[in-house]
Formats: structure tokens, sequence, C-alpha cells
């Protein structure tokens, strides 16, 4: 009888150690996961030690920031120098075809409006060759100023070239556009100079181009361009007969006529 006792209590305790040994497994992975967020914790804080800049470092960055921000004001400023006329300070052409494109794109885009007005001035050439360029030059300022005060803040003025302008409108009609170019014709032709005793006129013809979504830079130059030599020649054949003097500067006429 206390055999079968003894057996059954081992049995007993037997079946106690496997019930018990799946709950001490269960706990082995804890205690390996424990450890493994202790190795990531350490790891972290030594990523984050190697992380932090010393104060030479810091030094360094401002350092190298502050030669970037002036790299860069440098290359903005040789940029608007390269689209800047240093005699007029106005856009040259190639500063000039760039704010053309740019309008342009803007024009297509919101189906807005403007017009180009190319300018090309009288008589600049005589000028030089009779007073020296020194006279040329301050003919072509006094020429700037008259345009700009008949134009926008908004507006962009260039030079095309030696003596030809551009002026790019913004929001206005065809009809008001060419009561613009005549406007402006008028207030060049209006400036007069006095160089070595002699009273002195230049003058300038006005071709006009409208601005629209199916624009394109070279076309609308070519338009505005054409209409100028169109009107040059119509201003040349009303300036016929009015008598001048032999070097074309001093004799009275009237407003828009060329030698």
């Amino acid at each position: 009888m206390r055999m079968k006792k003894k057996t059954m209590a081992a049995a007993s305790g037997a079946a106690k150690r496997r019930k018990g040994a799946p709950a001490a497994r269960k706990s082995a992975p804890g205690k390996r996961t424990g450890t493994r967020g202790a190795g990531t914790k350490a790891a972290g804080t030594k990523a984050a030690t190697r992380g932090a800049l010393a104060p030479s470092d810091k030094s360094t960055i401002r350092r190298l920031r502050a030669q970037l921000a002036r790299a860069q004001a440098r290359i903005e400023e040789l940029q608007a120098s390269s689209e800047t006329d240093f005699l007029l300070d106005i856009l040259n052409r190639r500063g000039f075809e760039r704010e053309l494109v740019r309008s342009l794109s803007f024009i297509k885009r919101y189906q807005a409006s403007g017009a180009l007005i190319v300018l090309d001035v009288d008589r600049l050439k005589p000028i030089n060759d009779a007073f020296g360029h020194a006279a040329g030059d301050e003919v072509l300022k006094a020429i700037v100023a008259a345009i700009s005060d008949q134009v926008r803040a908004s507006d962009v003025i260039g030079r095309l070239g030696g003596d030809e302008f551009a002026v790019l409108l913004w929001n206005l009609s065809e009809i008001d556009a060419r009561a613009k170019a005549a406007a402006l014709e008028e207030a060049i032709d209006r400036l007069t100079f006095v160089f070595r005793g002699s009273r002195v006129s230049a003058g300038a013809s006005a071709g006009v181009a409208i601005l629209t979504a199916h624009s394109d830079v070279d076309r609308v130059l070519d338009e505005a361009d054409r209409a100028m030599y169109v009107r040059k020649a119509q201003r040349r054949h009303e300036s016929q007969g009015i008598p001048e003097d032999p070097g074309g500067y001093s004799a009275p006429r009237s407003s828009g006529t060329l030698p």
C-alpha cells in the first residue's frame, strides 16, 4: 500500500514538473528580449555621442554658410551686370529678352494683354560723327529719361542695340499701345541739345507689336522691328521739302521730321 502511494506521488510530481516546464521556457525569451533592448539603448547612446558636434565643427559650419551666402550674392550681382546696360542703367538685349520670355509665359497662362514698342533713334550717327560719342551718350541718356517719364513703373525698358530701344507695356489695348508709341515719338522729338554752339535734336521712330497667347519672342520682336522701319519711312516721307542746314541740326522743323 505504501508502495502504491509512493508511485502515485512520484507520478504526480512528474506531472507538475511537465506542467511547469512551458512556463519556464516562455520566460526565457523575455530575458533575452530584455538583453537586446539594453543593447539597443546602449548603441543609441553611442550613436548620439558620435552625432554631437564639437564647438570647432559648429564654427566651421557657420563659416561655410557665410561663404556660400557671399558666393550666391556675387552670382546674382554678376547675373544682373550681364543683363544691364552700364551707360544707361536699363536692361540690355539679353536682359530684356529674358523679361519678354517671362511676360509671354504669363500672358499665355493667364490670358493677359500687353504690347511691345521698338524705338529707333534718328540722327544719332550724324551727332556722333559731328560732335563725338560723348555727345551721343548724352542724347541717349536724355532719350531714356524721356521714355521713363512716359511709362509706368511696371513697364520694362531695354536697349536692344546702339540706337534701338524696346518698351514692354502691360494691360493695354492695341489702340492705347499705338497712342503710347506716338507719345514716345513726340517726347523724344521735343528733346534739343546744344553742342559746340549748334542746336541739335534727334527724334525716334516707333513700331508696335501686340502680345498674345500665340506670340513668341523672335516673332514679336521681328513684327515690332518691321513696323518700326515702316514708320521710319513714313516719317522720312513726311519730312521731305523742309529746308535744313547742311549739317541737318539747327534748321527749324515740325515734330516727327527726319533729315
